[in-house]
């Protein structure tokens, strides 16, 4: 025959009474309040032209838009970032079984054998468990806590993504720049080569000095002296490509005559792309950071107030293994933790959260400013360097067209050296100004882009 007894330690009818003591609220927070933005600064925005999920195709470039798409898929910075996601995904599930009972059972079997030989068993089986109400809101902020925590490691992949596309736009672009300046040296020597030649000549003929050739063949020296410098530039754009998506770093290959700069085809409308400030990345890290540092003040608010628990065991068997179900005993208990004294540590956590709290608040508005003053200088550095590309363009013209009259006139003895090599510098430093222009040209809409966090295809 079973026998079973019910033993209840405290009144469920507790469970409701406590229930309306505290409910520790986490604090209401508005992460962009302080910022000093004109009221309407967010609503009069539009959002650019050419921003989309793969704005670096504007570039026209099938070798970035593979360089990218490779970086996006093997980049072990962001497949750790991935994996970190996962994790807090995982906590969060963790967290959320805490608000069911959490039950256990144990077996334990004994055998004997006396002195007579005989054998002797003694079996028992237990389930126990224990459910702890949230009362005191305590769960319910660990819980918004950890998917505080998710969001903050999903924004941070993102985040991962905007940087590593950008990071590998302008890496191309210096290896770009750089092979440019390179073929423009070859083109500069040469053409100090034909002026050595010309110098050469002139002093066998008797019609120049050595201070000539020898003032020609130093400008071809210093010329050539720029190539490893270049060379080692443009190794460490190629390294860094490399390791961006996920290779080893290998031979830098060599380029052809006809090596541009890539030039963004369309660039956005100038205006203040606020909006999409929203969606930019470390800003919503930010943003949840302050939520989790609101969760955790909850959470240390909670302590103060009282928590209950209930409790229970089910334990069955006393005797032989035969007589396991011969009887039962189910225990119901409820356990209530009151808050007394503990020399003000509680109220001092909760304050050290509160300014915790504060200062992620501080960290939010700091990294809106910063991605507020990027935006700005990117369409300025936009604007300023079509200038200045502008400039540079009819300098180079104007440049070629005085090399080649100054070369002429001293051919005939109507120039010094002096003028031709003066003018012949001019030529070579606008040529490579222009390149370097149109590079701050294209890195100024990287920047753009990355500033208003572009958003790239998962």
């Amino acid at each position: 025959m079973t026998h079973a007894r019910l033993v209840l330690v405290a009144p469920l009818a507790l469970v409701g009474a406590l229930g309306g003591c505290v409910s520790p609220a986490i604090p209401e927070t508005q992460p962009a309040a302080g910022v000093p933005l004109a009221p309407n600064y967010f609503a009069q925005s539009r959002p650019p032209s050419g921003i989309d999920d793969v704005w670096w195709r504007g570039f026209e470039s099938e070798d970035l838009d593979q360089l990218v798409a490779k970086a996006l898929e093997r980049n072990q910075s962001l497949e750790a970032a991935r994996q970190r996601l996962l994790a807090a995904r995982a906590f969060v599930v963790a967290d959320e079984s805490d608000f069911f009972p959490d039950v256990d059972l144990q077996a334990a079997i004994d055998g004997s054998i006396d002195d007579g030989g005989s054998f002797s068993d003694a079996a028992g089986l237990s389930l126990g468990g224990i459910w702890q109400i949230d009362i005191n809101g305590r769960l319910s902020a660990e819980l918004a806590a950890a998917l505080a925590e998710a969001d903050s490691a999903a924004y941070f992949v993102a985040d991962q993504r905007r940087v590593l596309a950008a990071g590998v736009v302008s890496q191309y672009i210096e290896f770009k720049r750089t092979s440019a300046r390179l073929i423009l040296l070859d083109q500069s020597a040469d053409l100090q080569r034909q002026t050595l030649e010309i110098v050469t000549l002139r002093f066998e003929a008797g019609l120049s000095s050595n201070l000539d050739v020898r003032r020609a063949a130093a400008d071809l020296a210093r010329t050539l002296a720029q190539r490893g410098p270049l060379l080692l530039a443009r190794t460490r754009a190629a390294n860094a490509l490399s390791v961006l998506v996920g290779d080893p770093p290998a031979p830098t290959p060599e380029q052809g005559e006809d090596v541009k700069v890539p030039r963004y085809t369309s660039g956005p409308d100038t205006g203040v792309p606020a909006d999409l400030l929203r969606r930019r990345p470390d800003l919503l890290i930010a943003e949840a950071n302050v939520a989790r540092a609101a969760a955790q003040v909850g959470i240390e608010r909670a302590d103060l107030a009282p928590s209950f628990a209930l409790q229970g065991l089910l334990s069955v068997g006393s005797g032989g293994i035969a007589d396991l179900f011969e009887s039962a005993l189910v225990t119901l208990g409820g356990v209530l933790d009151l808050p007394v004294i503990d020399g003000g540590r509680r109220r001092a956590e909760v304050t050290a959260a509160e300014r915790n709290l504060d200062g992620a608040l501080a960290d939010y508005r700091q990294t809106l400013l910063g991605s507020l003053s990027e935006v700005e200088s990117a369409f300025v550095a936009i604007e300023a360097a079509q200038d200045r590309l502008v400039e540079l363009d009819r300098a180079v013209t104007e440049s070629e067209a005085a090399f080649e009259q100054s070369n002429a006139l001293y051919r005939e003895g109507l120039a010094t050296l002096f003028d031709v090599l003066d003018v012949q510098r001019q030529l070579i430093s606008s040529r490579e100004a222009v390149i370097d222009a149109r590079s701050s040209l294209a890195q100024a809409y990287v920047d753009l882009f990355a500033a208003v966090g572009a958003p790239t295809i998962a």
